[in-house]
């Protein structure tokens, strides 16, 4: 595709007008303010008419649960403990296989129609997950939940098989878009036992990992209750797991000890303003952990604790919220909130060469609508992406240089179908309990 006379945000997030974006190979092959040259503009093929759309980079859901779209509506008004034990859990043990596919594939539909090519995702029967983001064309950062209750080590879990199996069968499949990590569910679902070998795993296979870190006061405090003083934050660094690259999703009640912590072993913090807004969770320090070199991308979280997968509401969430709480107007400015939602993103899944808008790297693009009112007027394109923009305004997302969402229409997927397998598969679950 040549995408004509288009507006974009490059590389740096700076606005470029009238410019000429050459996708070949799956890769942004050529970028300047003329057309390229006779016979090579004619070798891409289509031709993207820019006029009243803004290119910018495709986003990267840093932390979700796909899965969990089957309990879209379901556990409301709940704090967090109360709505995993008494309503999410319940619900997870009748969920099939085949419920995931479907559950993940109408995830992905969702993504894609809000520009987003990549999820970091944390739950079972990820071989399903990883067969729905293949079948729709997006990429996939996958991890099998650790869980270890009773001082099991890394051998004796179920999970220790299903790692190696999913390295075995899916790691680098879709010429790259899968991607196998490792999980380990929380501090407190897991053991220190389980924990070490893990991370010991990790580092041998190299291999990232995703682990929820201080999502609530409760869980942070009891941790330190069980681990002589020991935060989620220091627990985890105490058993090597940070010796690897790792995204700690939430992170909302860590202290500036261990946001030192994580500024100096490089971890990416997966923060879901939405999900921890809903759930009563609170907010992550942001402003601190920016300020401090904290590596910040963002997240959805799963669908009973957000409700959707339009990740440029969260983008809004982010770049807002903190004003408001701090008192600081400048707390997290528009292009740091669209840097976590892109470019960080990427990199917290590994993909170095992904989440940017230049010549080299994966086309992974978003195309917006910028002709609407809430558009004008355009003196800052930027801050109209974060501010004033919406998810509905997504004419075109593009992973890996194939179109996934144009206009209304999935090339890659039936969404009418997963819509409706979706439906029936809650129906039947809600059914069971």
């Amino acid at each position: 595709m040549l995408f004509a006379n288009i507006d974009l945000l490059d590389e740096n997030l700076d606005h470029r007008s009238g410019q000429w974006v050459g996708v070949r190979d799956g890769r942004i092959a050529y970028l300047g303010a003329e057309p390229p040259a006779g016979e090579e503009a004619a070798a891409y093929g289509e031709v993207y008419d820019g006029r009243g759309r803004l290119l910018i980079p495709a986003f990267f859901n840093a932390h979700s649960h796909a899965p969990m779209t089957l309990l879209r509506g379901y556990a409301e008004n709940l704090p967090l403990q109360a709505w995993l034990n008494d309503a999410v859990f319940p619900f997870e043990a009748k969920i099939t296989p085949e419920d995931c596919y479907w559950a993940a594939l109408l995830a992905c539909a969702e993504m894609a129609r809000y520009g987003c090519v990549a999820f970091s995702d944390m739950y079972y029967h990820m071989d399903q997950v990883a067969r729905a983001a293949l079948d729709a064309g997006l990429k996939l950062n996958l991890s099998d939940s650790l869980l270890a209750f009773k001082g099991e080590g890394l051998a004796d879990l179920p999970v220790d098989g299903e790692n190696r199996r999913l390295l075995r069968d899916l790691q680098s499949a879709g010429d790259g878009r899968i991607v196998v990590d490792c999980n380990i569910h929380a501090e407190y679902t897991s053991n220190p036992r389980a924990v070490a070998d893990l991370a010991a795993f990790a580092r041998e296979e190299g291999l990232r990992v995703q682990v929820h870190v201080s999502e609530t006061r409760l869980e942070h405090e009891e941790c330190k209750e069980r681990h002589g003083g020991l935060t989620p934050v220091r627990y985890f660094d105490s058993l090597g797991l940070f010796d690897v690259p790792v995204t700690a999703a939430h992170c909302v009640w860590v202290d500036d000890g261990d946001i030192d912590i994580l500024a100096e072993r490089g971890v990416f913090v997966a923060v879901n303003p939405a999900s921890n807004m809903k759930l009563g969770s609170g907010f992550a320090p942001v402003p601190k952990m920016l300020e401090r070199g904290v590596e910040v991308c963002l997240g959805t979280d799963g669908m009973a604790s957000n409700n959707n997968h339009d990740l440029m509401q969260d983008l809004y969430l982010l770049a807002l919220l903190y004003k408001g709480s701090t008192g600081d107007p400048a707390a997290v400015e528009p292009k740091q909130a669209l840097r976590a939602a892109t470019r960080a993103g990427a990199l917290s899944q590994g993909r170095e060469d992904c989440g940017l808008v230049a010549v080299g790297a994966k086309a992974d693009l978003c195309v917006l609508d910028v002709t609407g009112p809430s558009w004008a007027p355009m003196t800052n394109p930027l801050v109209n992406v974060v501010y004033a923009g919406h998810g509905a305004d997504v004419r075109l997302t593009m992973c890996d240089g194939r179109t996934v969402y144009h206009d209304g229409a999935w090339p890659t997927l039936d969404v009418e179908r997963a819509k409706a397998e979706v439906d029936a598969r809650t129906k039947r679950i809600v059914g069971e309990l």
